[in-house]
C-alpha cells in the first residue's frame, strides 16, 4: 500500500512542522503503509463514509483525514487540532476532495 497526497498543501503542511514533529507523522505514515485499515486507534480512528482521521499526539495534535482509493492511502487534508472536536471547515475540505476522487 502507498501513501499519496491529493495535494502539495499537504507537503507544504508537513514541510513546516517542527523536525520532532515531522518525524513523528512519518513514523506513523510507516505504520499506516504497513498495517493499511486495520491501523486502528490511537493512531487512526474512522470518520465514517469512508474517512479516516491520523491522529499525531504530542506538543501539538497533528490531523490527517486521509481515505483509500485502489490500494493506494491518499491524504486528503492536514491540520493541527486546537479543539476538541473536528473543525466543520476542516471536515467539509475533505469531504469535498473526497467526492471529487469517487
Amino acid at each position: 500500500m502507498e501513501i499519496k497526497n491529493f495535494t502539495t498543501d499537504i507537503d507544504k503542511f508537513l514541510d513546516g512542522l517542527e523536525k520532532g514533529v515531522r518525524s513523528r507523522v512519518l513514523q506513523v505514515f510507516d505504520m499506516l503503509e504497513l498495517c493499511g485499515n486495520e491501523i486502528g486507534m490511537p493512531y487512526s480512528k474512522s470518520l465514517g463514509s469512508g474517512l479516516f482521521e491520523l491522529r499525531i499526539s504530542g506538543k501539538i495534535h497533528i490531523r490527517i483525514i486521509y481515505c483509500f482509493y485502489q490500494n493506494n492511502v491518499i491524504l486528503l487534508h492536514a491540520f493541527i487540532k486546537k479543539a476538541d472536536k473536528i473543525p466543520k471547515k476542516e471536515l467539509y475540505l475533505a469531504k469535498r476532495r473526497h467526492k471529487s476522487i469517487l
